[in-house]
């Protein structure tokens, strides 16, 4: 009974990727949403820039 099964390891195996994969996903879903809203913020910025131009054009 010392002996160690091939399906213990194959769980063991199974659950240390698990285990690492989810603060890697959660890492990289925290750099896209950051990324995205930055790229979001920037976007505004600039199609406000454009309207206040038009608006000074406009006078």
């Amino acid at each position: 009974m010392s002996s160690i099964n091939t399906g213990d390891i194959m769980f063991q195996l199974f659950m240390l990727l698990f285990v690492l994969l989810i603060p890697t996903i959660a890492i990289i879903a925290a750099v896209y949403f950051i990324r995205s809203s930055k790229k979001r913020n920037e976007q505004l910025q600039r199609l406000e820039d454009k309207v206040d131009r038009l608006e000074n054009k406009s006078k």
